[in-house]
């Protein structure tokens, strides 16, 4: 057999103990994972699901309408897209708050159900029973639709309670107070006019309640944008798909499904309009700019006829016609770049790239006109004119032209618009909830309620540090006498009895151990006590024991009084004293009553064979409290005392006194010193050697030596057995 390990210190984690600690409360951590495993799996039934649907757009490469024509591609506008634009647009209050009004997200309406089981029974259709007729609480199958809800500003946010009334009426309330009554079907003006109502269907028995509020329109915004989000599918860092999947969370599948359908509906039908908008502005810039252009058209022809006239019809020459014909491609390519020039100052600052890229190609060009002109100075003076009017009239009339073939593409562009969104997949919305998980809360439950079970019995083990073992009070300088274990036949002797002042209830005994149960575990450890005292109290001055202990409840009247029955069985001539006149009970486990004891004898009011009593075993005598005094420790000092010990010293072989708890009162000690022996009852992980060493010291300051200690109703537990190795057996 491996020998007991010794004790660790105080500041040492004995790994054994605490794995001891747990197997000893195994039972303890089982109910309390069970109970949490039950809470999770009520959760987990009783939550509500949360369910989500989604939607796939498609954002495709942007082809703008604009009187750039080809140059755009110059400036980078064509085919331009930004796939984080439109997503911003997606979630933006333009798109939402359009969807808030369209199925009137405002108008929230919400049962009255039964506390935390409410919403579980109208998932699951439970009827409501007969006993809760004309309840307030809403139960399966019972529902509204509120049809219209419009409040004044000040009812915004205000909680209605519509009470049904049965046979389709209903009841308005507002904190009790009644704001009127309607009919299903028809549109309800109340309160003065500031609530106008329609109940478009209702299907409850009469009491049955639900709420209804208006919430303010931004609230209800921030509650969708909340729930929505947006995310591009496939791509990557430099790449972008365009595809955007669009998903909402919400209690309602059916109104998961129509937000996300108003939501997709909404941004396309926002692009469409965009797209439109833009055609629309350049088609209105074109017109702004045709009336002028024909009108400079006409002065110019005007003014090319009346020179012709006045100078008899002038030719143009080969060199004059050629440079005609290059002031109309630059005349063209000048004014393309004025309405480039009028749509870029719509979008950019002149400090932008493309606006500057711009910009040089007007001024080169307006150069190349310079140097033309210059060249048109050196023809003779009746061909400069000609070719100057001709080219106003040429280059007014292609740049006309132009304008007009523009308006018709425009007007096309704009009859045509679709937009670059498409909707690929319509809103889905999945049957089967994302929350909660039900499997995960239950593990997470079962995984939280065994670490709290095993941190508690961990922590309370680490600070309850009661002694658990012999050498732990050896090792503080004090002998162990005896180990008592812990004796289930006592424990049903006993009965628990709580005055006022205490706290916890005191264990009684009712009966002598050692005469019910002579064979107990608990006995014959007295009996190995009552041999080890014979030699210790050799060398005392007298045959007095006192027991006593630092702490209440200990058990120091279980082992004075078996110990001596089990002296008195062994043929000795024993008195047992219950020198504890506040709260002794010794006199309980022999049948008797307190008064006339050992109160009475000190008083002087009785003389010692009116207070001594027998027992029902042979050589056993007993001595109660007597009647609680207001004085026990002066009592305890008369002179009395000392010639009652004095007597009973002569006419017994073995005096046991039972003394109170030496931290609490003064009287062991009075006790102790004019007793030979006395030992201190020590109970299991109950009382810490620090509390056995502070009573062992005030005991020796008032002149009393402690011979040794008992370590009483110890068990075998595995804290005990693998941390400190403890040993016991039964032979019987």
């Amino acid at each position: 057999m491996t020998p007991p390990r010794s004790a660790p210190a105080d500041d040492e984690i004995d790994l054994g103990r605490l794995f001891g600690l747990l197997l000893d409360h195994k039972w303890l951590i089982v109910a309390i994972t069970f109970v949490f495993s039950l809470g999770g799996v009520a959760y987990a039934l009783l939550a509500t699901p949360v369910y989500q649907g989604d939607a796939l757009v498609q954002v495709e490469r942007r082809s703008t309408v604009s009187p750039l024509g080809d140059l755009a591609e110059v400036f980078g506008q064509e085919g331009e897209s930004s796939t984080a634009a439109e997503v911003q647009i997606l979630q933006s209050r333009m798109v939402l708050g359009q969807v808030v009004d369209r199925i009137g997200l405002e108008t929230v309406v919400q049962p009255r159900t039964l506390p935390v089981i409410g919403n579980f029974i109208r998932r699951h259709g439970i009827e409501r029973p007969g006993f809760m007729a004309g309840q307030a609480f809403v139960w399966g199958g019972e529902t509204i639709e509120v049809g219209r809800l419009d409040v004044t500003q000040a009812w915004r946010g205000q909680p209605l309670t519509l009470i049904a009334q049965g046979n389709g009426g209903y009841q308005l309330e507002h904190e009790g107070q009644v704001l009127g009554a309607g009919e299903v079907g028809q549109l309800a003006t109340l309160a003065q006019g500031a609530i106008t109502l329609r109940v478009a269907d209702l299907e409850a028995p009469a009491g049955a309640e639900f709420t209804l509020l208006k919430r303010s329109r931004p609230a209800a915004i921030n509650q969708l944008q909340n729930r929505l989000s947006v995310s591009e599918v496939g791509g990557g860092r430099n790449s972008s798909t365009g595809m955007l999947r669009i998903t909402l969370t919400g209690t309602e599948r059916q109104e998961i499904r129509q937000a996300l359908d108003a939501v997709t509906e909404t941004f396309l039908t926002q692009n469409v309009e965009r797209q439109s908008a833009e055609a629309q502005q350049s088609l209105e810039f074109l017109r702004e700019q045709a009336p002028e252009l024909r009108a400079q058209l006409a002065q110019a022809e005007n003014a090319l006829n009346d020179y012709r006239v006045e100078m008899d019809s002038v030719d143009l020459s080969s060199e004059s016609q050629a440079a005609i014909e290059q002031f109309i491609a630059l005349e063209q390519q000048l004014n393309e770049l004025e309405f480039q020039e009028a749509e870029l100052a719509q979008r950019f600052t002149p400090n932008h790239p493309a606006y500057q890229t711009l910009l040089r190609k007007k001024r080169q060009l307006q150069q190349e006109r310079a140097q033309l002109n210059e060249r048109v100075n050196e023809l003779p003076a009746a061909q400069q004119e000609i070719v100057r009017l001709t080219r106003d009239v040429e280059v007014t009339q292609a740049i006309y032209v132009n304008v007009l073939n523009k308006i018709q593409e425009l007007e096309v562009a704009r009859a045509g618009t679709v937009g670059n969104v498409r909707i690929i997949d319509e809103a889905l919305v999945g049957a089967a909830p994302i929350e909660p998980k039900k499997p995960l809360i239950v593990v997470l439950a079962t995984l939280l309620g065994g670490m709290l079970a095993v941190g508690l019995v961990l922590v309370r083990g680490l600070l309850n540090r009661g002694v658990e073992s012999p050498e732990q009070i050896e090792e503080a300088g004090l002998p162990v006498y005896a180990t008592v274990p812990l004796s289930d036949e006592q424990q049903k002797l006993v009965r628990r009895v709580k005055h006022k002042r205490d706290r916890h209830a005191s264990a009684i005994a009712t009966a002598v151990l050692a005469e019910r149960a002579p064979a107990d575990n608990a006995i014959e450890a007295l009996r190995g006590l009552r041999t080890s005292l014979h030699f210790a109290m050799l060398e005392a001055d007298d045959n007095r024991l006192v027991i006593t202990g630092a702490s209440p409840a200990v058990g120091k009247s279980f082992v004075s009084i078996n110990l001596a029955a089990v002296c008195a069985q062994a043929g000795q001539r024993v008195l047992v004293v219950d020198a504890d006149m506040r709260k002794g009970h010794i006199h309980n486990a022999f049948g008797g009553r307190s008064k006339q004891g050992l109160s009475e004898l000190l008083a002087g009011k009785q003389g010692l064979d009116e207070v001594i009593r027998h027992s029902t075993l042979e050589g056993l005598d007993y001595l109660s409290r007597g009647e609680s005094p207001p004085n026990p420790s002066e009592l305890l000092m008369h002179a009395r005392f000392s010639q009652f010990l004095e007597i009973a010293s002569r006419q017994y072989d073995l005096v046991i006194l039972d003394t109170p708890p030496v931290l609490a009162v003064t009287d062991a000690a009075v006790v102790g010193r004019q007793c030979g022996t006395t030992l201190m009852v020590a109970r299991f992980q109950q009382n810490p050697v620090k509390e056995i060493q502070i009573a062992t010291r005030r005991l020796e300051t008032a002149g009393v030596s402690v011979k040794g200690a008992i370590l009483n109703a110890m068990q075998r537990k595995a804290a005990t057995y693998y941390g400190y190795g403890y040993y016991n057996y039964s032979y019987k």
